[in-house]
């Protein structure tokens, strides 16, 4: 046998052998680490993702929570455990933030993460009680700036894009409040409900149903786009409020060393069912917009989101954990 028919012979057992892994996985049941406690966005849909990967695969797929300093421990787990496509992370935009945000990370995001797809994206929404003297963003904006310091905003904590969505108004429009960090987007919205603190950001999923029942009002979302659920609230962008685009993503990852077939193979599986008008629906009344991109589009994704997080936490001097 010739040098170059031996070459092909094996770069074709090569494809057999990759396409044959794409398909047959999965044959057993796969974990989905969700890094924070069940009920917030990211978990809620995780989980509407994982019984319908269920379904369609014949294999389960099983929501494992795993709380802690900010994420790193549920994504170091992630990052750490074995590539072979059985351990799957969901993340919500930590990924991208804690890498400015901490002095030392429990691993490297470009390095021992593989970015499958973003599955969707909640943007953050600026909220006010109902009895509240601002009847769009542009009039909170105004307040703001005719008391310096009165006001106090929500977050629903250090180091969320919410959080990071009010520093960085606070410096792009040089505006002065009391930003009140709360331990969780539930504490936060309490807060809200009661007017104690009257004004908040958080990502909009929390607050669908409380906005349209009247229980609170949204000024303004951190998008390019409105709403299909809630068409009513203006982007910051239109309002001529401008570049703070900032989301709360579902962001799925494989640990490094994952054969691209089963990168390949979920990803595509991820997207069909995101994308699908029954799941797609409850995403949406979640406050989770769709989208299921390529990993090459996603990887991009984050190294940008990386880079912009970066910028905002060294511009606002946000001290480090």
């Amino acid at each position: 046998m010739t040098t170059i028919v031996r070459t092909l012979v094996l770069a074709a057992a090569c494809l057999v052998s990759g396409s044959a892994l794409g398909q047959q996985y999965p044959n057993k049941p796969v974990k989905i680490i969700i890094p924070f406690s069940a009920g917030g966005v990211t978990d809620l849909g995780g989980r509407i993702i994982a019984q319908r990967l269920s379904e369609k695969l014949g294999q389960q797929f099983y929501i494992e929570n795993v709380p802690g300093a900010g994420g790193n421990l549920g994504m170091a787990q992630a990052a750490r455990a074995p590539g072979d496509g059985y351990t799957v992370l969901i993340s919500s935009s930590s990924v991208t933030v804690n890498p400015s945000l901490y002095l030392k990370m429990p691993f490297d995001v470009e390095k021992d993460l593989i970015p499958v797809t973003k599955a969707g994206g909640s943007p953050n929404s600026w909220l006010v009680h109902p009895s509240f003297p601002a009847n769009n963003m542009r009039d909170l904006i105004e307040l703001f700036r005719k008391d310096p310091g009165k006001y106090s905003v929500g977050s629903p904590g250090a180091g969320t894009t919410p959080s990071l969505s009010i520093e960085q108004l606070k410096f792009d429009l040089q505006v002065d409040f009391v930003t009140v960090p709360f331990a969780g987007g539930g504490p936060m919205t309490q807060s809200l409900l009661g007017g104690h603190v009257p004004i908040s950001c958080g990502a909009i999923g929390n607050s669908v149903e409380l906005i349209k029942d009247g229980k609170i009002r949204a000024l303004g979302i951190t998008d390019k786009k409105r709403l299909e659920t809630l068409p009513n609230i203006p982007t910051l962008d239109e309002l001529g409020i401008k570049d703070q685009e900032a989301e709360t993503i579902a962001g799925v990852f494989l640990p490094a060393g994952t054969p691209q077939e089963i990168v390949d193979k979920l990803q595509t599986e991820i997207a069909a069912v995101v994308k699908s008008p029954d799941i797609k629906a409850r995403l949406l009344e979640l406050g989770i917009v769709p989208e299921g991109d390529s990993p090459a589009s996603f990887a991009a994704y984050v190294k940008a989101d990386i880079a912009k997080w970066k910028r905002v936490i060294e511009a606002a001097k946000i001290p480090r954990i």
